[in-house]
């Protein structure tokens, strides 16, 4: 074998031994009669020792050895006289007998450290020396942890894992598809999976009655941190269960997961509705680490001559604590940043609770003191507290409060990394209107039930009918989201009139899973966890990429292979395929 040991395990027990290692050249330190070589392996860093006295010719050799390079070295273990205890191997050193230089290396383009020199382009250009830095090692066996923790428990409770395919048939509901032509049927596509939807649905009809899969979804839609062409689902599903059943089992993987991987033991999870989440926070995924809910002041400031209060669908706020000695430079900043673009503001009104007990506004010509007295009752605001206050339409003032709100949180510390807020949202609209199609769109999908005692809403009042949906949300971030399914093909049926489609584009679409369903399908539901999201809130970052062996860049591009790219004239016309490039 070209190693005995890895460079991350020798210690003190090995001293004499004689032992042969592999590895990638980290660094070296030329001392004169002395050679010091860090040779560097997946499992860590051991010191090796070339000695100008002893072997003259194996020194020269060491000083010649360039960053990168590939060697395999035998020698003794020694004990180190200046140890380093923050090394796994820093009580030893290995003095050095023979060398084999299995492979040079052109320089990197950066360094190959924890803390680099090289940007993010130049990073995903060449990943897999990217892949080398300590910290990505670490990225990549926390998901690896993750999967196999995973994996255990679901094993447990006698889940079965399922392959379903990557080549299906393309629908129009969610997100855009990518495509894929068939060479053998011509004119033809498949689609990637967004999610294995339909087939584990399938799989509850054939009595698979615990499935879940470890699964690559693709979604065709522009990108952010916390998006990515490809990625991957915990992906889950239950036969004979209820909405109760689904919470309980994964909320105990949850539990599971940062007892293994973190040591932290969690309590219960909260739970809360949409509505409320909306009316609190103003968001489906808020934040509970830290308090700063909404209050609803409308019915206390309309009517006072206030133009902007008295037009306002909406009228709400927030108590920052212990903010009232903002100065005007920051409320400024507050101004400007509520109203950006991405978050659409026109304005912020403030009022500061004075530690001597006074009110100032920045509305006191339409407000007297009594008035203002009033505000900070419903803000349950003390002396020493900032009431900042939105108003407008109903949905662009909560989404905006919710923003200023998280910025809050931050610039008082209040969003402690360490510190893990689960919660469930319930009760989510089965419906949500798009007003330029002039339709109705699935909140979830199509094929989420909705709660029983709302089903009698469905043709006169659908608006107001509420899914036996949920989402599980960390620390602000959706990391999961089911429901509990339709199984009867009348209500099926019902739900896709009711989503615009006619009777023959259903069968069209979904016919096979809509057939199934007539041959005794279970009551079921599942959930699926955005297992990328799940490794980097673990890890602490606000990037998938990060937990990513070979990720996309914004603009879905792999810069390390140059992918998408075009392909030959000969594979097109094998496809009928005839690409026109647009000139922009």
């Amino acid at each position: 074998m070209l190693r005995t040991h890895t460079c991350g395990e020798l210690n003190l027990s090995n001293i004499n031994q004689e032992v042969t290692l592999s590895g990638w050249v980290q660094r070296s330190r030329d001392l004169g009669g002395m050679t010091f070589v860090d040779l560097r392996d997946r499992y860590g860093l051991t010191q090796l020792v070339f000695n100008m006295e002893t072997n003259s010719i194996l020194c020269e050799q060491a000083r010649k050895l360039g960053r990168e390079f590939v060697i395999s070295i035998t020698g003794i273990v020694s004990e180190r006289s200046n140890k380093n205890l923050k090394m796994m191997t820093g009580e030893i050193e290995i003095t050095v007998n023979h060398i084999e230089i299995l492979n040079q290396a052109k320089l990197p383009p950066f360094t190959i450290e924890d803390n680099t020199d090289g940007g993010d382009e130049l990073r995903m250009k060449y990943r897999y020396l990217d892949l080398r830095r300590n910290p990505v090692r670490r990225n990549l066996e926390l998901r690896h942890q993750l999967s196999m923790e995973t994996r255990n428990y679901l094993n447990d409770l006698k889940f079965i894992e399922v392959e379903t395919p990557y080549l299906i048939r393309s629908t129009p509901e969610g997100a855009r598809d990518f495509v894929v032509p068939s060479r053998m049927n011509s004119g033809e596509f498949y689609a990637l999976p967004q999610s294995p939807q339909q087939y584990k649905q399938l799989l509850m009809v054939a009595g698979y009655d615990r499935y879940f899969q470890i699964v690559r979804c693709f979604r065709d839609e522009d990108l952010r941190a916390d998006r990515q062409p490809e990625f991957t689902q915990i992906d889950c599903e239950m036969s004979f269960v209820t909405q109760e059943d689904i919470l309980n089992t994964f909320e105990g993987l949850s539990k599971h997961l940062f007892q293994k991987i973190k040591g932290i033991e969690l309590e219960a999870f909260p739970r809360i509705s949409y509505a409320d989440a909306m009316k609190y926070y103003g968001s489906d995924k808020p934040d509970i680490r830290f308090d700063m809910k909404f209050e609803d002041l409308t019915g206390l400031v309309q009517n006072k001559g206030f133009k902007i209060f008295d037009e306002a669908e909406l009228v709400i706020g927030i108590n920052a604590k212990a903010c009232s000695e903002y100065t005007r430079k920051q409320l400024d900043e507050l101004t400007d940043f509520v109203k950006k673009p991405q978050i659409g503001a026109t304005g912020l009104i403030y009022a500061r609770y004075n530690v001597d007990g006074t009110i100032k506004s920045s509305v006191d010509k339409f407000f007297s003191p009594e008035d203002l007295k009033i505000w900070a009752e419903r803000m349950k605001a003390q002396p020493g507290d900032l009431i900042l206050i939105l108003a407008g339409k109903e949905e662009k003032t909560q989404k905006a409060l919710n923003e200023l709100r998280l910025e809050m949180g931050n610039r008082l510390g209040l969003r402690k990394p360490e510190i893990y807020a689960p919660l469930w949202v319930v009760d989510f609209p089965l419906l949500e209107w798009d007003e330029d199609s002039k339709r109705f769109y699935a909140k979830h999908h199509p094929f989420t039930s909705p709660k029983p005692e709302d089903i009698p809403l469905i043709d006169n009042n659908p608006v107001a009918v509420r899914a036996n949906a949920y989402d599980l949300v960390i620390n602000g971030v959706e990391v999961g989201g089911g429901s509990i399914r339709i199984f009867n093909k009348d209500l099926q049926k019902r739900m896709f009139s009711l989503l615009g489609f006619s009777d023959e584009e259903a069968q069209n679409q979904f016919g096979f899973l809509m057939n199934a369903f007539e041959f005794g399908a279970p009551p079921h539901g599942g959930i699926a966890f955005g297992f990328d999201r799940l490794c980097s809130l673990f890890g602490g970052s606000e990037s998938i990429r990060d937990f990513i062996a070979f990720p996309k860049n914004n603009s879905g591009r792999d810069i390390m292979s140059d992918s998408p790219s075009a392909i030959s004239n000969d594979q097109l016309k094998e496809l009928c395929l005839k690409v026109e490039i647009i000139n922009k």
